[in-house]
């Protein structure tokens, strides 16, 4: 379930991003937009979507850990000193 979200958001955000640069072209060539600003508006669309997939990844992680904790689930830390301390 969790993948399919995830699929269909990066998907949504796919299809928005080609819908953005073909109105943006369409005003290019309308003269309503000079190329240089609409370069300049994708690029800061496109890097404002990187921190935004930064932050959702360092959420995501953060709430997993939670639910780990939560359930009592061993970590590969736990793991692996439960190794050392059998050797």
């Amino acid at each position: 379930m969790f993948k399919d979200l995830l699929y269909t958001g990066i998907g949504a955000v796919a299809v928005l991003k080609e819908k953005v640069e073909a109105e943006m072209k369409k005003l290019e060539e309308q003269g309503k937009i000079k190329t240089t600003d609409a370069k300049s508006f994708l690029e800061s669309i496109e890097t404002k979507g990187k921190e935004e997939e930064v932050k959702l990844k360092e959420q995501l992680k953060s709430t997993l850990k939670e639910i780990i904790e939560e359930l009592g689930l061993a970590t590969k830390a736990d793991l692996e000193k439960l190794r050392e301390d059998l050797r």
